[in-house]
């Protein structure tokens, strides 16, 4: 089988380019308004949201029952 050699960047490099190319095509002021679009600014409220969910929770004895040596 032959393996084609890809051309792969690291998550860093690949960030710092995409910023690179957004603030040449759209300058300082249109990169950080676009970037905005994608920050939810803290919105919600995760103290309530959090307990939205019927998730179970281990009781204090089963949490320590699972840390006990065998």
């Amino acid at each position: 089988m032959i393996m084609a050699r890809r051309n792969i960047i690291s998550d860093n490099e690949l960030q710092t380019n995409g910023l690179n190319a957004l603030k040449e095509a759209l300058g300082v002021t249109g990169t950080l308004k676009f970037l905005e679009q994608f920050d939810q600014g803290g919105a919600g409220d995760y103290t309530a949201e959090k307990y939205l969910n019927d998730e179970y929770e281990p009781t204090d004895e089963e949490i320590r029952k699972m840390f006990q040596k065998s």
